[in-house]
């Protein structure tokens, strides 16, 4: 019995120490506790994304120029799309190269739809398989990934999961879905990253708080 009670006390020791240490995962917790905590904007995944009620555009196309497009306009127009506003940081660093490499090989002829029910068909399972397949090299602590799951032309909204992603464990920390509002745009760029715009207003307005009262 002592025996076993000397073990028991050494493995929470050992468990305490690897919370402390600095180089131990970081959590939400630490995340909205300290806008310190460092995270990593990694862009918007689009392989899963439907495009629902648009018979002008071409699936390729949006595949091959869009996509990336609407990547680099976020994290180019800084003032317009303030990353560092909606998650609370004075400074997000980003790194767009996991998200371009796998919409560059996303399936287009899987991306158009007629169907008003593809708008709502995503889990959480969807988004925990999707943040498995990812490929983050050597990249430590909390990425911010955005999932496109629907842009539907005809109800014009976009539906967005915001996912806060354990990089060295390909683990997704907490995922939620969002629906945006498109709003006065020309193009097919500009029109769906106006979602993306609203989403951000969001989260700085009422969701980071909701999260940081959930988290902390």
């Amino acid at each position: 019995m002592q025996r076993t009670l000397k073990a028991s006390l050494l493995l929470s020791f050992v468990f305490t120490a690897m919370l402390s240490h600095p180089g131990f995962s970081q959590t939400l917790k630490d995340f909205f506790n300290s806008e310190s905590t460092p995270a990593l904007y990694l862009g918007i995944d689009f392989t899963k994304a439907k495009l629902i009620d648009d018979p002008k555009s071409e699936a390729n196309e949006i595949r091959d120029r869009q996509f990336d497009g609407i990547n680099l306009l976020i994290v180019t127009e800084t003032k317009k799309f303030d990353l560092n506003a909606a998650f609370h940081r004075s400074n997000i660093d980003h790194d767009l190269g996991a998200v371009n490499k796998r919409n560059e090989k996303a399936d287009a002829s899987q991306l158009m739809s007629t169907n008003t029910g593809d708008f709502h068909r995503l889990k959480d399972d969807d988004i925990n398989s999707l943040v498995k397949g990812f490929d983050f090299g050597d990249k430590k602590g909390i990425g911010i990934l955005f999932v496109m799951e629907a842009m539907s032309k005809s109800g014009k909204a976009a539906a967005i999961w915001v996912t806060f992603v354990d990089m060295k464990a390909k683990k997704v920390l907490y995922t939620e879905r969002l629906e945006e509002k498109i709003g006065m745009a020309i193009g097919f760029r500009n029109t769906w990253a106006s979602a993306i715009k609203k989403l951000l207003d969001e989260i700085e307005g009422d969701k980071y708080k909701e999260w940081k009262k959930k988290f902390s």
